[in-house]
């Protein structure tokens, strides 16, 4: 529950750590503050994700009507609905289901501003977007996307409506550049650095992406996501390539580039730094979802429509409940059941440290009442890293123990919990974890240990 601890920090270390640290998601850390005013148990928690998806239901009906008509809205509001990849990250306490209801509305008053310009569309594009790209930076590459879009559309209006468009389009994007200069600015001081963590993506990373995005049900949905995809573009394929279209090539030229440019350009660019993430490219799915549904739309007989779009809401469901399970996409850690396996065997005078800073966010969070575990009159490990301060501020989620802190504290308590996260492969742990075996070796006569699910908790003991 990284944001649950982050969205409480003071606000002192909440802007501190936004600035140096989690900038990219701020947007969803302060809502969330406001949130935990009204309630704190997991469940409430994830209740504002819940809220978000279920709003990018009338959002996506809008999008899909303003580009196509009012069936096309419905059958992409049916499809959107038994989405397992929608549904995954709708019960999880980051910022993508707000991510992706932004990502809907900001291409919503695109269109809507293309259609009908007016002081409403515009200002309604600006803040959506605006607020799309801090919930998450990548917003910014659908932001792009409008921007390469736009110049392939042949606006079918007087010499004066055409400049009015674009002119405005130009205010807006310099609006949104303006706008989101601090979040610029973070990236331009940490660069990679807070992403440095993902792995260079290969080719199954890729296909598990596209399978995960049409539903969690594998190859048999992937391929009915495409054949209806193809059967939106097929009749138009002819003109699909050219510049300065009319509105019907257009507006399939548009999902096409929404769904496939971000994903392509970051695809690239991890070939010199990887930073493709599947789970950042939820603001993708709409374009697949309403491109699937125009597709649908297409077919001539009532009845294929109704099979077709039965079948694919069948897998869909079936992906849903094969999410709950088995996670896919994102796996949860067992920080849950390491906390309470610790707190349940705790004694008083033992001490605790995190192989990454990162590891207390979790204990704190499944440790205190609000977190669900239970209460015992035994004290809690006394923290000794990370630890700057009688409680967690923004310096307690960066960093990892050296040496000269353990010269420090090695052999100075009976009985000393070890959290390791993240930190290798069981045959080739990082440094610091062989620092830690080295060390602690030396001072403690034995060691007992309990895996989890990507976490590892060890106890040492003198005696």
């Amino acid at each position: 529950m990284l944001s649950v601890e982050v969205a409480r920090l003071s606000g002192h270390d909440l802007a501190r750590l936004l600035w140096w640290r989690e900038a990219n998601m701020s947007l969803y850390y302060v809502l969330l503050r406001g949130w935990l005013h009204l309630g704190s148990t997991p469940f409430f928690i994830r209740s504002f994700s819940v809220l978000c998806s279920l709003a990018t239901l009338p959002a996506i009906f809008w999008l899909g009507c303003r580009l196509f008509d009012r069936r096309v809205g419905l059958v992409a509001v049916a499809l959107m609905s038994c989405n397992a990849y929608a549904i995954r990250y709708a019960q999880e306490a980051r910022s993508y289901a707000l991510f992706l209801l932004l990502g809907t509305l900001s291409s919503a008053f695109f269109i809507e501003w293309l259609r009908k310009p007016s002081r409403r569309n515009r200002r309604g594009y600006i803040l959506a977007s605006v607020l799309a790209v801090y919930a998450h930076f990548y917003a910014l590459l659908l932001v792009a996307t409008h921007w390469l879009a736009v110049r392939g559309l042949e606006l079918q209006r007087g010499s004066q409506a055409r400049v009015t468009i674009r002119s405005g389009l130009r205010r807006a994007w310099i609006g949104i550049a303006v706008a989101v200069l601090p979040l610029l600015a973070f990236v331009g001081k940490t660069g990679a650095g807070p992403i440095r963590w993902i792995a260079r993506p290969g080719f199954h990373d890729v296909l598990d992406f596209w399978e995960h995005l049409a539903g969690n049900d594998g190859v048999p949905l992937f391929l009915l996501f495409a054949a209806a995809c193809l059967a939106a573009v097929l009749p138009l394929r002819g003109r699909l390539l050219r510049m300065a279209t009319g509105w019907e090539v257009w507006r399939l030229q548009f999902l096409l580039s929404w769904l496939l440019f971000p994903t392509a350009v970051t695809l690239l660019l991890s070939l010199a730094r990887p930073i493709f993430l599947g789970r950042y490219f939820i603001f993708c799915l709409p374009a697949l979802i309403i491109l699937a549904a125009a597709g649908l739309a297409n077919l001539r007989q009532q009845w294929m429509v109704a099979i077709c779009l039965t079948a694919m809401l069948l897998l869909s469901l079936k992906g849903t409940l094969s999410y709950y399970d088995h996670d896919f996409d994102l796996e949860r850690d067992g920080s849950e059941a390491a906390a309470k396996y610790i707190y349940d065997r705790a004694q008083p005078g033992d001490a605790i440290l995190f192989h990454i800073a990162e590891g207390r966010i979790p204990y704190e969070f499944f440790g205190s009442p609000r977190g669900g575990s239970s209460a015992k009159e035994t004290p809690a490990p006394e923290i000794i890293f990370p630890r700057h301060g009688d409680h967690l501020d923004y310096r307690d989620v960066t960093g990892k123990p050296d040496r000269e802190f353990m010269r420090s504290v090695a052999g100075k308590y009976g009985r000393l919990w070890v959290v390791l996260m993240s930190n290798g492969a069981p045959s080739h742990p990082d440094a610091t974890t062989l620092m830690l075996n080295q060390m602690l070796a030396r001072s403690y006569g034995r060691m007992e240990r309990q895996q989890f699910p990507q976490v590892e908790v060890r106890l040492y003991d003198q005696w």
